[in-house]
């Protein structure tokens, strides 16, 4: 996997990183740091990056699973140390699952394979961070 990460002098502390699969993503900093606010915070993105990974997981063990699934949601918050580095130390993820018919059980067990096996940002993030997870499900 490749990214490139350009700083945008004229923007002030806005940077643009160009991914290996062709795509551009845009960051900025806040005020106080010299950004313009303009985009996500680069640990904004990677509290999103976390949050896209694990619900592409559940929606797709769910889809394997031949369960009607029709929308995943997953709503974070995160807590970062007060120090530098100011990493994440709890990242908490609810769920919000829509489909005909979705069995808890199936549910709560997609959730759990993604965190335990195979969501490599959340089990990256969860070296520094304690990772909790809650659910809903939703009919329709």
């Amino acid at each position: 996997m490749d990214c490139t990460i350009h700083w945008v002098p004229a923007s002030g502390m806005g940077f643009m990183a160009e991914t290996g699969s062709g795509h551009v993503l845009n960051m900025d900093g806040a005020p106080d740091g010299g950004g313009r606010n303009l985009a996500p915070r680069p640990m904004e993105t990677l509290l999103a990056g976390a949050g896209g990974c694990t619900a592409y997981d559940v929606v797709l063990i769910l889809k394997r699973g031949r369960h009607a699934v029709t929308g995943c949601q997953v709503k974070m918050s995160a807590d970062r140390a007060e120090t530098d580095p100011k990493v994440f130390t709890k990242i908490h993820l609810h769920f919000t699952v829509t489909g005909k018919n979705l069995p808890e059980p199936a549910v709560a067990r997609a959730i759990a394979l993604s965190h335990e096996k195979y969501c490599s940002a959340t089990i990256m993030l969860a070296k520094t961070a304690e990772v909790t997870t809650s659910h809903e499900l939703v009919e329709g």
